[in-house]
């Protein structure tokens, strides 16, 4: 049992790990003694936040738009070139996209889900080889996808960021009843309000912020702790026995919205 969480000497590969809960998994798994790739589309960033990383342990900056089917094999191709089996493999780069029902225009439900949805499909593809290959009874390969609370949710303006995030949970099981045979779990975290970009409209307004944190049962967003703690978790033996789960981590969010 003291090894329960060790993910000590596993390799990772996170998409969008240069900023938000992708950065925040990264970090974790990099203190605990992961070797870690992080993925993200503008080189600076991910050139840098890997630099960061870099003082912690190890983390490699592997640019990449995973956008487009193309993007993804190229950074699939990277990996290979460098590794020849992978332990982990988080699918969490993502975009939103708001505008009222009568103005949505076609291109903010492309870049949603060509993002959100494709992304993550193509870049499994192209890395499963190398996850069936670390994959073992003992130790499964760990695909974890990330969705959000937005899929079990209505109402709001990001029509297209639901409905993608929805389609990730729903892939996440489809994945986890297929690749179970070769050893391969999948599961999803649906994050909560967490501070990220994608939420700095409200997570750096102090009245917004209070007024979201008192609707959160434990009163407060989400950690970098928390994000990483789950991740750890389902990466490691802890989590080896679980497959095809969607798991809220919104400190209660849904269970008092009546939708846990």
């Amino acid at each position: 049992m003291n090894n329960l969480f060790d993910i000590k000497g596993k390799v990772a590969v996170i998409t969008g790990g240069s900023r938000g809960i992708g950065y925040m998994i990264a970090q974790g798994f990099v203190e605990a003694g992961a070797k870690v790739y992080i993925a993200s589309r503008k080189a600076g960033d991910c050139d840098a936040a890997a630099a960061e990383l870099c003082k912690l342990g190890e983390c490699i900056s592997i640019p990449a738009d995973l956008s487009t089917e193309d993007g993804a094999k190229l950074l699939g191709d990277a990996i290979k070139a460098r590794e020849e089996k992978l332990d982990i493999l988080v699918n969490n780069a993502g975009a939103t996209w708001g505008a009222e029902f009568e103005e949505f225009p076609v291109s903010g439900w492309d870049k949603i889900l060509d993002i959100n949805v494709k992304g993550p499909f193509f870049l499994t593809r192209e890395l499963m080889p190398l996850l069936k290959i670390a994959a073992s009874d003992e130790d499964p390969s760990r695909i974890i996808n990330i969705g959000s609370v937005a899929a079990f949710g209505t109402g709001g303006e990001a029509f297209s960021y639901g409905a993608s995030k929805a389609a990730i949970h729903q892939m996440t099981r489809n994945w986890a009843a297929i690749f179970a045979k070769d050893r391969v779990t999948v599961n999803c975290i649906a994050p909560g309000p967490f501070p990220s970009k994608m939420m700095a409209f409200i997570t750096d307004n102090d009245e917004a912020r209070k007024a979201i944190e008192e609707t959160v049962p434990l009163g407060r967003i989400g950690s970098p702790e928390d994000a990483a703690g789950l991740a750890i978790c389902l990466s490691s033996r802890a989590g080896a026995y679980m497959t095809g789960n969607i798991i809220p981590l919104d400190g209660g969010g849904l269970i008092r919205a009546g939708r846990g």
